[in-house]
């Protein structure tokens, strides 16, 4: 188990999304060939994307209402939104971001979706299926120190609202132009009454967000952040403004 310790709080405020979703968008005729028409099926719907705003946007529709991911997606669902991501790779402005850490991912991001899941038995031994329930995911990334700070809010009912959060502190290494190698520092969870409800499955649940390994920054712009890491995961994250 890591080591329990104190970190360093920080807030995160959100950033507001493309103003116009993809099903707001009007139907525009092309007039001129050499225009580039990107098709793609997005969300389970055939979808014609002139732009990668117009991706953007329709992965932010996909998404919604899926609570990240985290507690299973369909596979119809899942597949269409694998598409978008892919499609969105496949359009990446920052094809070197490794060189480009400071400039495009230091500060702070918000978690919109994952691969990662917590399903039958593990979500009953956390108790996430009756009385804790999960926030924001949130990380915090310092390139001066070459580290990340992962946040993970929970809100517990019947205990007058308890608020707390699952804080991992982990160091990385640039290894390439597209990754970083990983490694975990520190974890703790705040407040003791939220700690003493982990407590006994405090291993399961740092085993499900251990970012320990490496990760494959596969877009990155002013933004969206998706990255891919060696356990098959991926991540998709919007850029948030954040005070420490």
């Amino acid at each position: 188990m890591a080591s329990l310790v104190l970190l360093p709080a920080f807030r995160c405020h959100y950033l507001p999304k493309p103003s116009r979703p993809l099903g707001s968008i009007p139907a525009v005729r092309l007039m001129i060939k050499k225009t580039p028409i990107i098709k793609a099926v997005g969300a389970g719907t055939m979808g014609e994307y002139k732009s990668t705003e117009e991706i953007k946007s329709a992965l932010y529709q996909a998404v919604e209402g899926l609570n990240r991911g985290i507690f299973g997606v369909t596979s119809a669902k899942k597949s269409g939104i694998l598409e978008l991501v892919e499609l969105l790779e496949s359009r990446n402005p920052t094809p070197h971001p490794t060189d480009n850490l400071l400039d495009k991912v230091d500060g702070c991001w918000k978690l919109v979706y994952s691969t990662i899941s917590i399903l039958g038995v593990k979500r009953t031994k956390l108790g996430l299926r009756d009385f804790i329930a999960l926030g924001d995911f949130f990380q915090k990334i310092d390139v001066s120190k070459e580290k990340a700070f992962n946040v993970i809010k929970f809100n517990v009912t019947g205990l007058k609202m308890l608020n707390g959060q699952l804080t991992i502190e982990a160091s990385y290494k640039i290894t390439s132009k597209t990754r970083v190698g990983i490694k975990l520092e520190k974890s703790t969870i705040t407040p003791d009454q939220l700690m003493n409800l982990f407590k006994q499955n405090y291993d399961l649940l740092l085993a499900i967000f251990n970012p320990e390994g490496w990760l494959d920054i596969t877009y990155v712009d002013d933004s969206l952040r998706i990255g891919r890491d060696d356990k098959g995961n991926i991540f998709v994250l919007e850029r948030t403004e954040n005070e420490l």
